[in-house]
């Protein structure tokens, strides 16, 4: 008897499986505390209502847990990943390589603008971590809020494609 493959590998489906949004942080000032919070309102054009990055392209920052991870581990220890200063942590979302696609988050749309470059805040943390998360997107990204609406810890996070719909055609 000969076994069939299976017409969708695993390796496959699993890129297109959501991931899950895990926590959200609003930052009062720029080099402020980063305040946890369980819901945010994203302002499309704008950026997450309460937040010290407002307008421009870099409207909310989106870390992976995955490449947090891996990246504190490199570096030799282990940080909470609000040291990151990011607005949001998905679980189960690959990042890397993700420039110009649409992530939505829960509701809400974001367009995404390139990676965040880790900075010097990031040794303050730990040692190390700033070279450690040079590679592999392990920074994170940053985006443009499109559709805005409100995140909840627990969202479904995907990559979709966009439609002629998406631009009003």
């Amino acid at each position: 008897m000969t076994r069939l493959k299976p017409a969708y590998p695993y390796a496959i489906f699993a890129r297109h499986m959501p991931g899950q949004l895990i926590a959200i942080w609003t930052k009062r000032a720029h080099r402020g505390p980063m305040d946890r919070v369980g819901e945010a309102e994203l302002e499309a054009g704008r950026g997450v209502r309460g937040s010290a990055d407002q307008g421009g392209k870099r409207q909310i920052t989106v870390i992976d847990e995955a490449a947090w991870l891996d990246a504190t581990a490199e570096a030799g220890g282990h940080v909470d990943p609000s040291k990151r200063r990011a607005n949001v942590l998905l679980r189960g979302l690959d990042l890397r390589n993700s420039r110009g696609r649409m992530l939505r988050l829960g509701q809400c749309t974001v367009r995404v603008h390139g990676e965040t470059r880790p900075c010097e805040r990031m040794d303050e943390a730990l040692p190390g971590l700033r070279e450690a998360m040079k590679s592999e997107w392990r920074g994170g990204v940053y985006g443009e809020i499109v559709d805005g609406g409100t995140i909840r810890v627990g969202d479904t996070a995907e990559w979709v494609e966009e439609t002629a719909e998406m631009f009003g055609e």
